[in-house]
């Protein structure tokens, strides 16, 4: 079987417990990369990127099965930053609307130099990245 033209991830998803917080926070976030909302709240439902058929998007919702949202260990979603003073703009953003600290901005000695990231959480404890993989 040929693999997809298209990217290999259509969407990512996280739970969240407050569509309205969570929105704020991520309007912040990803708006600082260049990401904008794309979809307003239908049932708790709102996305970020592209259309759902123009790439890969981004969406938060309350779980399907009613219960509490709960961050996978391991877990984790990483936005692509167009330039290195994008990554602290994002980690000041998510720090600034609820967010909390998963790893400042900078290179880390287990990556390549060039990778460039800054990791946080967001209200709701799903980790999340900013990365510039072109970095130096």
């Amino acid at each position: 079987m040929k693999p997809a033209s298209e990217s290999m991830i259509l969407y990512a998803t996280v739970g969240v417990s407050d569509s309205a917080r969570a929105a704020k926070f991520y309007d912040a976030a990803l708006g600082v990369l260049g990401y904008e909302r794309h979809a307003e709240p239908d049932a708790g439902w709102v996305g970020w990127g592209p259309s759902y058929s123009d790439g890969v998007s981004f969406w938060i919702c309350p779980p399907f099965n009613g219960q509490a949202p709960s961050p996978g260990n391991g877990a984790m979603v990483a936005f692509r930053a167009a330039s290195a003073e994008a990554v602290p703009a994002f980690y000041k953003a998510a720090l600034d609307n609820g967010g909390s600290d998963e790893g400042a901005p900078g290179t880390r000695s287990y990556y390549e130099p060039s990778f460039y990231v800054a990791y946080v959480r967001d209200p709701d404890g799903n980790k999340l990245a900013a990365v510039f993989h072109k970095y130096g």
